[in-house]
């Protein structure tokens, strides 16, 4: 066996656990899962019927229908983190939002099992921030000549006139005539 050679050939289960979790690390992923996961206590109590032993609680409340349109929108926002990362900040602030709305709409914002869901997978959406490629950090990590920060191009920090070429398209430098007036009248 060389060095090349891999050990054991890797299955199809491993690839596919393996892509699962690049793909899963280049998004918020667990800020998606609790934000879908926020939604269905809000959605479901209003509407369950529970059985402690032989008495029926019905939880059917005059919010049912907005309970049911804030958990709705709750699996919507947790699915569009997974697959929209770009909108994480707004998908964070609305499960927040909608997380403290529950509370008096849809009772005590699913027993606060939603509520809480809401509130800790939208902050964690708020948080979230891409890391950095693997290539790109590598290539940042080469050693300088001290913990100072890097010296900037003395060429570039100062703007300084080009000479030989006009660089004032509007006409209104001093060196033409004009005396930061335009020449129009």
């Amino acid at each position: 066996m060389s060095a090349e050679t891999p050990a054991a050939p890797v299955g199809q289960f491993s690839r596919r656990r393996l892509q699962f979790r690049a793909w899963r690390g280049t998004r918020p992923f667990w800020a998606g899962l609790f934000v879908l996961l926020a939604g269905f206590p809000i959605m479901y109590f209003p509407y369950a019927h529970l059985q402690v032993g032989h008495l029926t609680l019905a939880m059917a409340t005059t919010g049912g229908a907005g309970s049911l349109i804030i958990g709705v929108l709750l699996v919507v926002l947790g699915i569009s983190l997974w697959f929209q990362k770009h909108v994480r900040v707004f998908a964070g602030v609305a499960a927040i939002l909608l997380g403290l709305v529950s509370i008096p709409v849809s009772n005590i914002g699913g027993f606060l099992m939603g509520f809480l869901l809401s509130l800790v997978g939208g902050a964690m959406a708020v948080a979230w921030a891409p890391g950095e490629p693997p290539a790109e950090a590598a290539q940042e990590e080469t050693p300088g000549t001290g913990d100072g920060p890097e010296a900037l191009d003395p060429d570039t920090t100062i703007l300084k006139p080009v000479v030989g070429e006009p660089n004032d398209l509007s006409g209104t430098s001093p060196a033409n005539g004009a005396n930061g007036r335009h020449s129009a009248g």
